[in-house]
């Protein structure tokens, strides 16, 4: 969590702060083999060298983005869970739950799509 300090501190509300962390807190701790780290200014996780997933911050909203991939993969669940999404994104309103079963199913999935994966972003 050292690597995102920074980042967090950035986060003017203590609200959305707090809910990143508990978020990235969650991450690191069910998937511990994930590296965190800070790339184009935004926090993310990644295995073997390969993105897996990342998170940004607004005034609306956390996003999540795992890769289109992992949006296509998941639209309808990312749907039924009340959730925004653009090819890129997952919109997580700050006064919606976060669905953590919902997370967690899309960084498994990256994890085993891109087990073979030689490159940061998929080709």
């Amino acid at each position: 969590m050292e690597v995102f300090a920074e980042f967090l501190t950035k986060i003017d509300n203590p609200l959305h702060r707090a809910r990143t962390e508990e978020v990235f807190a969650w991450v690191t701790k069910k998937f511990p083999n994930l590296v965190p780290k800070i790339a184009w200014n935004q926090p993310m996780f990644t295995d073997h060298d390969t993105f897996i997933i990342g998170f940004s911050v607004s005034k609306q909203h956390l996003a999540v983005a795992p890769e289109r991939a992992g949006i296509n993969h998941f639209s309808d669940d990312i749907a039924q869970a009340g959730y925004d999404h653009t090819k890129e994104l997952v919109r997580i309103k700050w006064n919606s739950p976060v669905d953590f079963s919902l997370l967690e199913k899309m960084i498994e999935f990256n994890i085993s799509d891109k087990a073979d994966c030689t490159t940061f972003w998929r080709k």
